[in-house]
């Protein structure tokens, strides 16, 4: 059995990127630090070689990476909440930046050669003109918060690291995605579980709510993490590739997509605490590098992605 390690696999993606490895067959590792939940990995948790490690660490990771000799790396672990990465930037810097040198690191000074998939982000591109839509890998990277900075470094220290060592290094910059199991704090999680806890009678029926106007390009986590694993089989190393579904949606049409799946009357109400200092307009992907490479197209429509979503939240609370 090939082994495969995926850094942060307690996370939201990193859970469904080892159910879909389990289901291909592979040995599959992950990195947990000693505060990590298991929540979402618990069903499989039997079938996982968890390993404790603190990518901050570089000695941490060199050990880690000794023990397991893994043949695959996803490299999922990060402080991803964008909010979050306004309060706490080196903190996002430490997790993002230096954890990714001490991967790289600990596998140049192993005896492995290993494939990588590095998980970068659509918030890499930031401000986008109207004319630069739908977004190729081409496009400037200007990214407009501290996370989307970190982002940028990981994408260019892969190339680096792929180009002086030869390290077998692929980015993935992923547009937003969700699905069961994503974390409280980004929108459409958000959104259901407020859902949720008013079916509940747990708070009162009114929503809060940010920037509406926004849009994003959404596709279900259960086929971003296909393509993340095809990523390594197909797609040339030292590129990056975007991975989305081609299409935009409003955060006000996701609201109203959530909403039209209760039956509770519930008020939208604007929190000004839910907006950004700056915020991105709009993110709308080209994916056919990707697509040429491999064929993968996301198949999972939007409306099923809400409603598992929904009914995650509805057995949680």
């Amino acid at each position: 059995m090939e082994k495969a390690l995926i850094t942060g696999i307690t996370g939201f993606v990193g859970s469904h990127l080892a159910e879909y490895l389990l289901d291909k067959n592979f040995e599959v590792y992950g990195t947990v630090r000693w505060r990590s939940s298991l929540d979402n990995i618990k069903i499989i948790k039997d079938k996982l070689k968890l390993v404790d490690t603190d990518l901050r660490d570089a000695h941490s990771t060199e050990k880690m990476i000794k023990e397991v000799m893994p043949d695959y790396i996803f490299h999922l672990a990060a402080q991803s909440f964008v909010p979050t990465s306004w309060h706490a930037p080196q903190e996002t810097f430490v997790t993002n930046v230096i954890g990714t040198i001490n991967l790289f690191e600990a596998v140049r000074n192993s005896n492995i050669d290993p494939k990588i998939q590095v998980a970068g982000s659509s918030e890499e591109y930031g401000m986008v003109y109207e004319n630069e839509l739908p977004i190729t890998e081409e496009n400037p990277l200007r990214p407009l918060s501290p996370y989307a900075v970190s982002k940028v470094a990981q994408d260019k220290l892969s190339y680096q690291y792929n180009k002086s060592y030869g390290l077998k290094i692929i980015v993935t910059r992923a547009f937003n995605h969700t699905g069961p199991r994503r974390g409280e704090p980004f929108v459409t999680s958000n959104f259901a579980k407020q859902i949720a806890e008013i079916e509940n009678g747990k708070r009162e029926p009114v929503i809060n709510v940010g920037n509406l106007a926004a849009k994003r390009d959404f596709t279900d986590v259960r086929d971003i993490v296909k393509a993340y694993y095809l990523s390594l089989q197909k797609c040339d190393f030292g590129e990056a590739y975007n991975m989305c579904s081609e299409k935009t949606w409003t955060i006000q049409s996701i609201l109203d997509m959530l909403l039209s799946m209760s039956e509770v009357k519930i008020e939208v109400k604007t929190d000004p605490t839910r907006l950004r200092p700056s915020d991105v307009e709009v993110l709308l992907g080209d994916c056919s590098k990707f697509r040429k490479k491999t064929g993968w197209e996301p198949i999972i429509p939007i409306d099923k992605t809400l409603s598992d979503l929904l009914d995650y939240w509805r057995e949680k609370v």
